[in-house]
């Protein structure tokens, strides 16, 4: 069986967009990971994943996530973005919490995903942090 894997990925973004928490978990096989890069730390199973999409939520109730550019190769897909959004909640972080700065942030991001049979198993985020930091005025 062949899978669109762009379209799963391109789905599982409009489904973070839209906060849909279930959809999230959903999206993942039943050990998927997402790895922020940045921080850096990795959210493990159904228990998790979900925290990824509430925690960034909080913070950044108009984010939004500028896809530049796809690549894929099998069941590897590979996403130049941008995150933006405006710094008005609470980020919290397994390192602590940043206050909200009312600041907007519009940064740099890569994404890697490997797919098994049509779901993220794992997902690597390779968010600029140091501009993120900056453009909140936290650096």
């Amino acid at each position: 069986m062949s899978f669109d894997n762009e379209a799963i990925i391109r789905k599982a973004y409009q489904v973070a967009e839209e906060q849909d928490v279930a959809g999230w978990i959903a999206a993942f096989t039943e050990d998927g990971t997402f790895t922020d890069e940045s921080i850096p730390h990795t959210y493990r199973g159904p228990k998790e994943l979900g925290l990824t999409v509430e925690v960034y939520a909080k913070a950044f109730p108009d984010m939004h996530r500028e896809l530049h550019t796809v690549y894929t190769v099998g069941d590897i897909v590979i996403v130049q973005l941008s995150l933006q959004g405006t710094h008005t909640g609470p980020l919290e972080l397994p390192s602590g919490t940043v206050p909200p700065t009312g600041k907007r942030m519009d940064a740099p991001c890569c994404d890697v995903f490997e797919l098994v049979d049509g779901k993220i198993k794992r997902f690597d985020c390779y968010a600029e942090g140091s501009v993120i930091a900056r453009q909140l005025g936290l650096a």
